[in-house]
């Protein structure tokens, strides 16, 4: 029997752990190789990832590079283990680095530099107090249409399920929409969050990290990876900086990312890395979807189709 069509998926911040992936580092080669490079590149990480404290992995220029390495290492050792190549790929925000690096698009080197100065230039964008964001279940279209009517910054950041989407921007304006969402039947919960992700309130940081995305070389795809901001299929390495620029201020639509995997035939998705985030959005945006999770030594050596 031939192996079912498998998408790919890489999670984003906030599920990071300490010691995540570090099992895998010690049982599989190519996961030691993972791990083995980020010590090369961002001394001093892979022992933050391996005993913590998780408050200091927590802080955004230390996580978003910490899981591209968990998430590819467990990528890597899956791989190597199984000898299967899914059909395409798909990353919730900074997981999207991951997928690129999984489709021999991006170099891991070059993935954990850009991620750390992504970190960096995010959380510098704004200060303190100033942003916020908020989950808000309901209808994503009144969503859009409350956060369009406000004063200030605020915008959808992330459409992560049917009735789930996150709004990002000015505090003041995500009180008030969030106050306005709440009046019209919709549950807004406020997030604890470093910072105010993909709203335009990160320009700052888009134009920062622009040159560094654009001076990267991008190999050819090994399979297709779905974009953030488009929710499309992306193949030509000549659009992927402009793509993850984009992604810093826009918004990432989670929803019909999944729809666009579950359209191309796919049969299982398979989420990489610590977490099960990116599993339950699927079950809820397509129903019944078969889901599996690979971020320990213990899920690849079980590993069964």
């Amino acid at each position: 029997m031939s192996a079912p069509k498998i998408a790919a998926l890489f999670p984003g911040q906030g599920s990071h752990a300490v010691g995540m992936s570090a099992d895998l580092a010690r049982e599989f080669p190519q996961a030691g190789e993972v791990y083995a490079a980020l010590d090369a590149t961002l001394p001093g990480l892979r022992s933050l990832i391996e005993t913590g404290p998780l408050d200091d992995l927590t802080l955004t220029a230390h996580q978003q590079p910490a899981l591209v390495a968990a998430s590819v290492a467990a990528y890597r050792a899956w791989q190597a283990h199984t000898g299967l190549t899914p059909l395409v790929a798909a990353g919730h925000s900074l997981g999207e680095y991951s997928a690129l690096v999984a489709a021999g698009v991006l170099t891991l080197e070059d993935a954990l530099r850009l991620t750390r100065k992504r970190g960096e230039l995010m959380q510098q964008a704004v200060p303190e107090g100033v942003g916020t964001m908020s989950a808000v279940m309901g209808d994503p279209a009144v969503v859009a249409e409350v956060c369009a009517a406000q004063t200030g910054v605020v915008q959808p950041a992330n459409f992560n399920a049917p009735t789930q989407t996150v709004i990002s921007g000015e505090k003041a304006a995500v009180d008030a929409a969030s106050a306005e969402l709440k009046a019209r039947g919709l549950k807004a919960i406020p997030l604890k969050v470093s910072a105010p992700f993909h709203c335009e309130l990160m320009r700052p940081a888009a134009e920062g990290l622009s040159a560094d995305l654009h001076a990267a070389p991008y190999g050819p795809y090994l399979f297709p990876v779905v974009a953030n901001v488009s929710a499309e299929l992306v193949d030509n390495p000549n659009h992927t900086a402009d793509l993850l620029e984009r992604q810093i201020t826009g918004s990432v639509r989670w929803v019909e990312t999944v729809q666009t995997l579950a359209e191309l035939g796919t049969e299982v998705f398979i989420e990489f890395g610590p977490g099960t985030v990116l599993s339950g959005l699927v079950k809820r945006i397509v129903p019944g979807a078969r889901t599996l999770n690979v971020g320990s030594t213990e899920q690849v050596r079980a590993f069964a189709l």
